[in-house]
């Protein structure tokens, strides 16, 4: 799969842009603030329906517009499909596959990126609520149908904890709250499946972040990934991640489903005392190791970057080896001036061989001579060409508003 053709209506700070995009790599060149960056987050988006960089859609619609189109024109095995994405301040977003409405959370099934950017430090730094949503992202991926269970596990877990708190301010006990019951098994079997499906995608991972590593860095370090979970822990609190991974190795989906029951009923008064719910896949968290030791603490600045990027390189191969659309988009955000000179050729060498690689750089000489050989130069949220000449755009005229989606 690649993008034949890229097309921005009030996206970021662009006013319109058309961009015409080739196989292979495709070099995004300009300086700090041009719109470079805006540009590859508009393909992430159609794959993920969310952006690295910011939390809502507001901040992705030009300052004083009601909305913003991204359009793009993929191609895979001679078949073109024409993706489009309306971004909405005031009402919910639209979208379409080839003139048909769809839902916005569909476009996955037809798009697939991996993005890697300095933000991604923080995997390996950060804070649980970003592994989660690594992990996450990479399962609605490789099966865009988890991306509704993800959704409605939000929506149970934002009732029960409703209820909790209305128990604690009203003072009845829980026993008494005959509705907590029917939303305790409905969180225990979407949270039971959330679960499930995280521990057999980080096993399958495993191998592929192996060897990313090794490819990036250079180095016979051992990267793992473990997942912890919050149902296995002693209390909620409790910092016993080495305790939980052994324990979950051990758990069958039934066995998962059995635990989180259990784990709901142990932390019942705790939950009624604070009103919230205090275990489930929302406060599960991945350990990453290197050489057994956590790398959050303990990896150097260059290792935490190499294991960052083996994650996301991972995450294209595993993508790559189950996808009947061919290649995921790979995509390099102002990835190349991190790395030193050996770093950047082991990189470049560990992304040519995919369908499409999209890159973003402020100074053209960081990024490898075999990755520049499609160039677009970006200023002030307009396209230029290597001359300094605005671009003119390949499909000229006013993108189409797409039309209202199907119930």
């Amino acid at each position: 799969m690649f993008v034949r053709h890229l097309s921005l209506t009030d996206f970021r700070n662009y006013v319109t842009a058309e961009v015409a995009l080739a196989p292979g790599p495709n070099l995004f060149v300009g300086s700090n603030g041009q719109g470079k960056t805006n540009l590859v987050e508009s393909l992430a988006y159609l794959a993920t329906l969310g952006s690295h960089r910011v939390s809502t859609d507001q901040a992705l619609i030009r300052a004083g517009q009601d909305s913003a189109i991204v359009r793009a024109r993929l191609e895979y095995d001679g078949r073109e499909l024409l993706v489009e994405l309306q971004l909405n301040r005031a009402a919910a977003n639209r979208a379409q596959v080839n003139r048909g409405a769809i839902k916005p959370r569909e476009l996955p099934r037809y798009v697939s990126t991996v993005l890697f950017a300095p933000e991604d430090l923080a995997l390996v730094r950060g804070e649980p609520s970003t592994r989660r949503r690594f992990v996450d992202a990479l399962l609605g991926a490789k099966s865009p149908r988890l991306i509704g269970v993800f959704a409605d596990y939000d929506r149970v877990l934002k009732q029960r904890n409703a209820l909790l708190k209305s128990a604690r301010a009203s003072g009845l006990k829980s026993e008494k709250l005959s509705t907590l019951e029917l939303w305790n098994e409905r969180l225990v079997e979407l949270g039971s499946e959330i679960m499930a499906e995280r521990i057999a995608i980080v096993a399958a991972l495993g191998p592929f972040v192996r060897d990313a590593y090794q490819a990036v860095a250079g180095s016979d370090q051992e990267p793992r990934i473990e997942v912890v979970l919050s149902i296995l822990a002693d209390h909620p609190e409790a910092d016993d991640a080495e305790a939980t991974v052994a324990a979950a190795a051990e758990l069958t989906r039934e066995g998962l489903t059995d635990a989180f029951r259990a784990a709901l009923e142990k932390v019942a008064r705790a939950e009624r005392d604070r009103g919230i719910t205090l275990v489930g896949p929302h406060r599960d968290d991945l350990l990453f190791r290197l050489n057994d030791l956590p790398a959050k603490g303990y990896a150097s600045h260059g290792e935490s970057w190499s294991f960052a990027l083996a994650l996301k390189l991972a995450c294209a191969e595993l993508l790559r080896a189950d996808s009947i659309t061919g290649d995921p988009i790979v995509i390099l955000d102002d990835v190349f001036a991190e790395l030193d000179q050996r770093r950047r050729g082991r990189l470049a060498d560990a992304v040519k061989g995919y369908e499409q690689v999209l890159i973003t750089a402020a100074v053209y000489e960081d990024v490898p001579p075999e990755l520049t050989a499609q160039t677009v130069r970006i200023s002030a949220g307009t396209i230029v060409d290597a001359s300094g000449e605005p671009t003119t755009p390949s499909t000229p005229g006013t993108p189409t508003e797409p039309t209202e989606p199907t119930p």
